[in-house]
C-alpha cells in the first residue's frame, strides 16, 4: 500500500471514529426512569401475569439491563403505554377511572418446579431440554 493510500485510509477511519457516539458498555441512552414509573411498570407487569422484570424478560423482549429493572424514562413511558393499551384491549370497554388509577399489584404465587422422581434427565436428549428451556424464556447456546 502506498503512503497516499495509507493516509487516505487513516483519514477515513478517523472520520468513522469521529461519527461514532462514545457510550460505555451496558449504559442506557437517556435519564433513568423515575421511581413512580418503575412502580407503575411493575404493577402493570404483575397484572399481565409476570412476577418481576426478570420473569418478563423473554415474553416482553427485555434486554439484560431492563430485566434488572433499569429503564430509561422514554423506555418506561413507552412500555407503560403499551401495557395499558394491552390491558384496555383485554378488558374491552373499561371504566376510565380504573385505567388512570390501577389497583395495587397483586403478586401471583410462584410455582415450585421440581423434577418428577421417575424422570432421569441424563436420558433426555439435549434438543428436548433446550426446547423446554426456550419455551420458558431462557436463551440456549450450544457449548
Amino acid at each position: 500500500m502506498s503512503n497516499h493510500e495509507e493516509g487516505t485510509r487513516s483519514r477515513q477511519m478517523s472520520q468513522v471514529r469521529a461519527n461514532m457516539v462514545a457510550m460505555a458498555f451496558g449504559q442506557s441512552a437517556g435519564p433513568p426512569a423515575t421511581a413512580r414509573q418503575l412502580v407503575e411498570l411493575s404493577g402493570l407487569l404483575n397484572e399481565a401475569g409476570h412476577t418481576d422484570f426478570r420473569d418478563a424478560r423473554g415474553p416482553m423482549g427485555f434486554n439484560q439491563r431492563q430485566a434488572n429493572g433499569k429503564f430509561t424514562r422514554d423506555e418506561a413511558e413507552t412500555l407503560i403505554a403499551k401495557l395499558q393499551a394491552d390491558a384496555d384491549a383485554q378488558a374491552g370497554s373499561s371504566d376510565t377511572t380504573t385505567a388512570r388509577n390501577p389497583a395495587p399489584p397483586v403478586a401471583r404465587p410462584v410455582q415450585q418446579r421440581s423434577s418428577k422422581p421417575g424422570i432421569d434427565l441424563k436420558r433426555v436428549s439435549s434438543e428436548i431440554l433446550a426446547a423446554e428451556l426456550q419455551v420458558r424464556g431462557w436463551i440456549v447456546v450450544e457449548p
